[in-house]
């Protein structure tokens, strides 16, 4: 990186600076606090406010949220790290032609929503308690369960696009049934519950819808793959958005796939430590909330390799 270049980029998209030592220090965007408080590290290519903690590993999560076009286009050009083919790749005019999915939910559907649940409505809410999810995880991921019908005994937790319509559903048996998980016959190429993703914080990824209760801002993958194309990749990479992975021990070929492929757009990631649990779904929002604080930063350039040479 061209530092005095980096400088004069961050200078235009954040005004005027104070240079220290080894750091650079400019009025917060975030909080705007009237002392230059926002913390710039050009060699760790790092940045941290002192006052709202807005802070990243990636400066270029800054030019992109707060500069133009041009700016952004200019920090890739200095840093070398993004390649534009594979951008082009990624976004294609075929996938902007498609319709988004839409699916009705089982006509036997009753929602866990309310306030009094019915007495038919009990083993499916014991379930979820037994899960220590709250009365507010119920109603904020709009879970419903059936009675009847191809998802007898099963809850069943919808996702939303962006417009508010379903797009998917994960149903789960709550009586013991050996096939656990059974969900619709349709694509899972969906951002799973994306109307109440931020793309601007923290995501998690993390594999099932249970895991991503637990994880607050997340979206579970769905499958054993993760497609190069698939409209959560395209959205990670579209918003820039910082990734904490938090998949199972033994996803490890899973993690790293998804690494290799986000690496190519400069994602800034983390790996937070899952071990001791069968899933992010067992731990409690506390334990979650503080291995994610605890989390790893993935070095994109040598993670992968660090892993190869593990596995001989």
């Amino acid at each position: 990186m061209n530092k005095s270049q980096a400088e004069n980029i961050l200078f235009g998209v954040l005004g005027n600076y104070k240079k220290l030592s080894n750091e650079i220090l400019f009025f917060c965007p975030e909080c705007d606090h009237h002392k230059p408080k926002l913390s710039v590290n050009l060699d760790k290519n790092a940045f941290k406010c002192w006052v709202c903690d807005y802070r990243g590993r990636n400066l270029r999560r800054i030019v992109r949220r707060f500069g133009n076009f041009s700016q952004l286009k200019k920090w890739d050009q200095i840093t070398n790290r993004i390649n534009y083919d594979s951008f082009e790749n990624l976004f294609d005019e075929k996938e902007e032609k498609e319709q988004p999915q839409k699916l009705n939910l089982p006509e036997e559907f009753f929602s866990l929503t309310a306030k009094h649940k019915s007495r038919a409505a009990h083993r499916a809410y014991k379930y979820l308690r037994d899960r220590n999810l709250t009365d507010e995880d119920i109603l904020r991921w709009k879970i419903g369960y059936c009675l009847d019908g191809e998802y007898r005994n099963r809850v069943i937790i919808p996702s939303f696009d962006d417009d508010g319509d379903v797009n998917y559903f994960v149903g789960r048996s709550f009586s013991g049934d050996s096939y656990k998980y059974k969900n619709p016959r349709a694509s899972k190429n969906v951002v799973f519950n994306e109307l109440f993703v931020d793309w601007d914080s923290d995501l998690i990824l993390v594999e099932g819808v249970f895991d991503a209760i637990v994880a607050g801002n997340s979206v579970p993958v769905l499958g054993s793959t993760v497609r190069f194309d698939s409209r959560l990749i395209k959205k990670i990479v579209y918003n820039d958005t910082p990734v904490y992975l938090a998949f199972d021990e033994d996803a490890q070929k899973k993690e790293n796939k998804v690494i290799a492929m986000l690496s190519k757009f400069d994602i800034e990631l983390y790996k937070i430590d899952t071990s001791g649990y069968e899933d992010v779904g067992s731990m409690s929002k506390k334990v979650f909330e503080d291995r994610k604080n605890n989390a790893s930063f993935i070095d994109q350039e040598n993670y992968l390799l660090l892993n190869m040479l593990e596995a001989i």
